[in-house]
This record gives structure tokens, sequence and C-alpha cells, in this order.
């Protein structure tokens, strides 16, 4: 019964999410200085004020903001996102084609920056106070103070320009027939964006755990087991790792808000045609059913990002479970 409890307030906390996100984000772009009309017909249009008043009038343009919430929520709840503007095409379509994209290379670095910046701060922690320690903080701190597109920038103009290493950008060949394309190709495309992911989100989850791991090594049962004569090595392996563990998983699976951020920049500048490039050009041409849409699909990752972190929690470490359901 619990259990049922929680997946109600779980399904319930998505929907209050998804209604917020919804409204915010309808309520900015009609603030916003974007035209539906002139972004769709083009500023240079010839149409006459009469067939411009039809599409105003189709459109329910002039409807009052409420009215027209009330019938683009409606057309969502049946699966209705509308057509992009930008590529012409429905915009569940173009968001079906380039989530798989998006996932991927986001994933890649989540893991890479997770296991990465997990024991960078095992290794900064075990040394505190040395130079390594101090030069792992500075080189943190910046990342976490640098934009997401101004280190891909850095990567691009090093690796790609002046080494000539990798391509400038693009998932695939510029072309090449996607018969032709390889696994290798795209692993070859893959690597300057998932670097820069990587880099950007690194930042946070080691200085998280050289933060916790010094903590711990500092608390009543490390000195006992000094005392018992276990050296450094056991205390951190068989001590340190498992208590620093748990909060590190979940710190990083509740960065899937910033991980989102960073790849919708990264995707920009390396013109990766994943959700989030499609998400600046919505914003670059006034595209807003592409724009609304794909608002509501961050909303939904971030959302599960989160809940895998509290469910993860829970069941690692049964002491914070709440009466059996959902932490």
């Amino acid at each position: 019964m619990a259990t049922r409890r929680g997946i109600l307030f779980v399904i319930l906390r998505m929907l209050l999410l998804l209604f917020a996100v919804s409204v915010l984000s309808f309520v900015l772009v009609a603030m916003a200085p974007i035209d539906p009309l002139v972004a769709y017909v083009g500023p240079s249009s010839t149409l006459s004020e009469e067939a411009k008043e039809e599409i105003v009038e189709h459109w329910g343009l002039s409807d009052p903001l409420p009215a027209r919430y009330l019938a683009w929520a409606g057309n969502i709840l049946r699966g209705d996102f509308g057509d992009s503007i930008t590529y012409q095409r429905p915009v569940a379509d173009v968001i079906r084609e380039r989530f798989l994209l998006s996932f991927v290379l986001m994933m890649l670095a989540w893991g890479l920056s997770g296991v990465l910046g997990f024991f960078l701060g095992i290794a900064s922690g075990i040394r505190g106070g040395s130079v390594f320690d101090r030069a792992v903080k500075v080189f943190c701190l910046v990342l976490q103070s640098a934009p997401a597109f101004w280190i891909g920038l850095l990567v691009l103009s090093f690796f790609a320009v002046r080494l000539g290493w990798f391509p400038i950008g693009m998932a695939v060949p510029m072309g090449k027939l996607a018969a032709d394309v390889t696994v290798a190709d795209r692993i070859h495309h893959l690597v300057l964006p998932v670097l820069t992911l990587t880099v950007v989100s690194i930042g946070k989850i080691t200085l998280y755990t050289r933060q916790k791991l010094v903590e711990t090594m500092g608390s009543d049962f490390i000195l006992f087991a000094r005392a018992r004569g276990e050296t450094q090595g056991q205390i951190i392996r068989r001590h340190a790792i498992r208590n620093i563990a748990l909060p590190a998983v979940t710190v990083q699976f509740a960065s899937f808000s910033e991980l989102f951020g960073g790849m919708t920049l990264a995707e920009t500048v390396f013109a990766w045609p994943g959700v989030g490039s499609a998400m600046t050009a919505a914003a670059l041409n006034g595209d807003v059913p592409l724009l609304l849409g794909t608002a509501l699909i961050g909303a939904l990752f971030v959302f599960f990002g989160n809940l895998i972190a509290n469910v993860l929690y829970g069941v690692l470490d049964p002491r914070v479970r709440e009466g059996g359901g959902y932490a």
C-alpha cells in the first residue's frame, strides 16, 4: 500500500511539474518579442492582410492568453505538439529523431564525468592540502565558472582546427551517404562533444567527493580503524569509499538539469543534430511549437533524473525509505 501511495505521489508530482513548466513556458513565449505569424510566413511575405487575418483567426492568435493555452494544452494531451516552423515537420517527429543522438551524448558524458570525477575526488581528498589537491580544486572551480560553449569553442579550436584530429562538427561526415556511414565515423564525430560535456560536468562531482572523503577520514570510526593497525589503502577501500559512494551517486543523478543545459550549448557549438540544437534553432527562428515541445521534454528528462536519484538512494540505503515507498 505504501509503495502504491509512493507511485501515485510520483505521478502527481510529475504532472504538477509538467503543468507548471507548460504554463511558465507558454507565458514567457507569449510575452517574448516573437510574432508567430511573421515567423511562419516570413518578414518579406506578400500575403494580403485578409489572408494574414484568416491565419490569425485559424490559429486563435487574437484569443485571450488563457484560451490559447487551453487550446494548446488540449492538443498536447492528444499527442499533437504542432508543426515546427524551422523544420516544416511535426514537432513530435523532430524530437523523436533527435532525442537518441542527444541521449547517447549525455549518457556518455554523464558516465565519464561521474567515474573520472569520483576517482579524481578520492585522489584529491587523500592528498588534502597538497599541491595536487589545491590544483584540483582550482581546476574544478574554473570549470564550474566557465560556460559550456566557451569550453566547447576551446576544445574545437585546439583539437579540430589546430591539430586536425577530429571533425569540426556534425554527427556524421558531411556529404557521405547514410548507408556508407560506419560506427567508427560516428564515434569520431562524437569524441569532442562528449569531451566538452565531460569536462563541464566533472567539477561538481569531484569537489563533492573530495569534501566527503575529507570529512569521512576525520571521523571517529576511521580513527578506530587506524588504531587497529589498518593501512591507508585498507581504510580507503574498506570504509571511506563505502561511505562516500552513495552520496556521490545521488549527486551525479541529480545533476541531470545542469547536464541538459550544457548539452544544449555543446550541441550548438558542434552542430550536433540533437534536441539541444533544435531548441536553439527554435529560439532563434521564433519556432514556438518546437520551443514549447523541447521545454516539456527537457522538464521530463530532469524529473526522471532526480527521480532515479531518489529511488536509488532508497534502494542502496534502506534507512532513508519512507514507509517502504519512494524516498
